[in-house]
C-alpha cells in the first residue's frame, strides 16, 4: 500500500456499513479520503472517533449518488481542495423490500436504478475523466454484491439483483474500454454475500431470523478486500473478488 501514501480516495454512500468500513481502512492506510453521502454528520462522528492523525484523512462532502449535479459537485470538490481522484470506491447502494410486480412501485424502482446503476456509472466516468487529465493509473473499485452473479429468491428483491448484474457488465465494458484506450487504470469488482450492514435489516426473509445465528460477514471483511486489491502490483488486476461467510447457504 506504500504507492498510495498521501493519494485521494473517493468513496461513495461512507455514512453506514461497509461503506464507514472502509473509508476508515483507507484513512489508516494514509490516503487522504473523501467520505461521500447523503448523512454527512455519520461520516463526521466517524471522523471524531478516528485516532487524530487518521482523522486528519478524512473528509466528508454531502451528495446523493442519484443526482448527477450532486456527483459533479462533488468531484470538483475533490479536485479543487486535493487535486484529484486517485481510487475511487463505488459503495453506495439503496434496496427497498417491495415486490417488482405491484403497483405503483415505479419510484422505488427508479431510485435502485438511479443509485445502483446510473450513480455508479457516472462516478466511475468522472473519476476516469480526473485520472486521464493528471496521467494517474488509478483504481476503481465496485462493491458488486453475489446476486450480481446469481438471483436466489427473496420477497422484495424488485430490480436489486439486477442492478447488481449491470454493476457485473459495467466492470467488464469498462475494462475492455480501458485496454483499448491504452489507459493504465484498475477495475475491480468486489462481491459480497450476507453482510451485516443496516440494508441486511430491511429485507423481511431475515426478519424472525435471530441474525447472531446467520453465517454473516462483517464490514470490515469487505474493506479488507479493498486494501487486498488494491495492495497488488501495478502490473496485477483483481478483476472480480466474490466473498461468502463460511457457511453461507446461497
Amino acid at each position: 500500500m506504500e504507492r498510495w501514501q498521501g493519494k485521494v480516495a473517493i468513496v461513495t454512500g461512507a455514512s453506514s456499513g461497509m461503506g464507514t468500513a472502509i473509508a476508515k481502512a483507507l484513512a489508516t492506510a494514509g490516503l487522504v479520503t473523501v467520505g461521500l453521502a447523503r448523512r454527512v454528520d455519520r461520516v463526521k462522528a466517524l471522523k471524531a472517533e478516528l485516532p487524530a492523525e487518521v482523522a486528519s484523512k478524512l473528509h466528508t462532502f454531502q451528495c446523493d449518488i442519484s443526482k448527477e449535479e450532486d456527483i459533479l459537485a462533488a468531484f470538483k470538490y475533490v479536485e479543487d481542495n486535493f487535486g484529484g481522484v486517485d481510487v475511487l470506491v463505488n459503495n453506495a447502494g439503496t434496496y427497498e423490500n417491495i415486490d417488482l410486480l405491484i403497483p405503483g412501485n415505479t419510484e422505488f424502482l427508479r431510485q435502485s436504478l438511479d443509485v445502483n446503476v446510473l450513480g455508479l456509472a457516472l462516478c466511475s466516468r468522472e473519476a476516469t475523466l480526473s485520472m486521464k487529465k493528471r496521467s494517474v493509473a488509478g483504481h476503481i473499485l465496485h462493491i458488486n454484491s453475489i446476486e450480481g452473479h446469481h438471483v436466489p429468491y427473496y420477497p422484495g428483491a424488485n430490480l436489486y439483483p439486477a442492478s447488481k448484474y449491470a454493476v457485473t457488465a459495467i466492470t467488464e465494458t469498462m475494462r475492455h474500454e480501458l485496454r483499448a484506450a491504452g489507459i493504465k487504470i484498475k477495475v475491480t469488482s468486489i462481491s459480497p454475500g450476507l453482510t451485516r450492514t443496516p440494508m441486511v435489516e430491511l429485507c423481511e426473509t431475515y426478519a424472525n431470523v435471530k441474525m447472531e445465528e446467520m453465517p454473516m460477514l462483517q464490514p470490515e471483511d469487505i474493506a479488507g478486500a479493498v486494501i487486498y486489491a488494491l495492495s497488488t502490483p501495478p502490473h496485477v488486476q483483481i478483476h472480480e473478488v466474490t466473498i461468502k461467510p463460511l457457511g453461507e447457504p446461497v
